[in-house]
């Protein structure tokens, strides 16, 4: 195991991987810009670095400062969390240069899966079912054109370096595809610096499906079961939840088989989460793989009692996965809700400012996830994140009502702030919710419903 890692990130994941080390005996060095100077994770880690300004590009997406600080701090391996550079390869291949491990898939297979056309491609060829689209990047509206005819519509243009619910548009008739085209191309261009994009069928009702997996480096893979992450918002995630309701325990299984072949064809290492679009008669489709741990990991932790973070370490230490397929059996249901820093009523922009009262839910089988406290200041200059509640019950009902009652626990208060709990409120108690029975417009149909009142 590592003697010391420094935790590439901010937020609530850096304190998150902090503990996890902790629990391993690893020693932690935070970085931080000025904006977190004086965060959680710098008072919890031993060892905090600055790394540069507020702004992303200067402190947490600076690849020579993270890099001068895993160095002077003594470091031996570096963990990327999620966002930032959890996923870019150039990083991983700096740190692999530079005689730090990477706790994450190799520079080589970043590379390849991160270009999301190539990632379809290779799992096409590994047998993964696939919505009809566009087996290479489309370069123009003419040849979008032609590929929008045998693909059909709705549609959905993706860039082929995105991520995060960025850089991707519905079309929904003919006439709206060259200005589509046209736009999402800039979009990838000014948002990922790529700005190729790719064609795929839009399936206007149905689920978002992930299956979690470990990989080792000696050729072992495992399925941790899936998430439905449907309640969205801008194809950004907000409720995600274990096991995916309606969706047969047999169609997981096998969501879970290929997901496990694909890393493997792919020689995949570490955690990593396989993306699938799931329709009305429980067909489902591959989309992409997320290359690092997931925001809504603790859903997986909390029905199989897997630590997903100590397991990347471990694997990034060379141990072989200590788990078989056998040993993994999920028991009960397990809900998380992103709680935001948002307003809801205002499109979900997020509104920075000053905590005066901040108090998080607890009681049984219920986790907070957080790096806030009161005092705390909300920086405009990152995502909106504040909490992710996450709640356990023998079964789905049971989580609900638990989740609910967490949800009313939460008292958030600050000059300007607004956050997504009641919105989150709003959504268990959907009769469609609780039920079983949404899909990935329920955010939009329900805010549709409100301005129809």
């Amino acid at each position: 195991m590592f003697r010391r890692v420094l935790i590439a990130n901010r937020g609530e994941i850096a304190l998150r991987v902090a503990r996890a080390c902790r629990e391993l005996g690893v020693e932690t060095v935070a970085v931080y810009s000025t904006e977190d100077a004086d965060s959680a994770v710098v008072r919890y880690a031993d060892q905090a670095v600055r790394i540069g300004p507020g702004p992303a590009r200067r402190s947490y997406s600076n690849i020579p400062a993270i890099i001068e600080a895993a160095r002077l701090s003594g470091a031996d391996a570096i963990h990327p969390g999620y966002g930032f550079l959890s996923e870019d390869p150039d990083f991983a291949e700096v740190c692999e240069a530079e005689g730090f491990v990477f706790i994450g898939p190799p520079a080589s297979v970043l590379a390849r899966l991160g270009d999301k056309s190539d990632a379809r491609a290779q799992m096409a060829a590994a047998g993964l079912p696939m919505l009809p689209g566009t087996p290479e990047p489309v370069e123009s509206v003419e040849e979008a054109e032609a590929a929008a005819a045998n693909i059909g519509f709705p549609l959905i243009i993706k860039a082929v370096a995105g991520g995060g619910g960025r850089g991707m548009r519905i079309v929904e008739t003919p006439e709206d595809l060259a200005d589509a085209f046209a736009q999402t191309r800039a979009d990838a261009l000014a948002l990922f610096g790529d700005g190729r994009v790719y064609l795929e069928r839009y399936l206007r009702s149905a689920r978002h499906v992930e299956i979690q997996i470990l990989a080792d480096q000696y050729g072992n893979a495992v399925s941790l079961g899936a998430r439905d992450c449907s309640v969205q918002r801008r194809r950004q995630k907000l409720v995600e939840e274990t096991p995916p309701p309606g969706v047969p325990a047999s169609v997981v299984e096998e969501m879970g088989k290929d997901a496990v072949r694909g890393a493997l064809a792919v020689d995949y290492v570490g955690a990593g989460t396989f993306e699938f679009l799931v329709d009305d008669e429980n067909r489902y489709y591959f989309m992409e793989i997320n290359c690092r741990i997931q925001v809504e990991h603790p859903v997986t932790e909390m029905v199989t009692g897997v630590d997903l973070v100590a397991e990347q370490l471990r694997i990034a230490a060379g141990e072989p996965l200590s788990l078989r397929q056998e040993d993994i059996v999920p028991r009960g249901a397990a809900i998380e809700c992103r709680v935001n820093a948002e307003d809801p009523a205002r499109g979900f922009i997020p509104t920075p400012g000053r905590l005066e009262r901040f108090h998080t839910p607890a009681g049984p089988f219920v986790r907070v996830d957080t790096h806030a406290e009161p005092g705390y200041r909300i920086p405009p200059t990152y995502d909106p994140l504040l909490a992710k509640v996450i709640v356990w019950g023998p079964d789905r009902d049971t989580a609900i009502r638990r989740m609910a009652r967490a949800l009313g626990e939460f008292q958030i208060e600050g000059p300007g702030v607004r956050n997504t709990v009641d919105f989150l409120s709003r959504v268990l108690r959907d009769e469609r919710f609780r039920t079983g029975v949404h899909r990935t417009n329920l955010v939009d149909t329900l805010f549709a419903e409100s301005e129809a009142d």
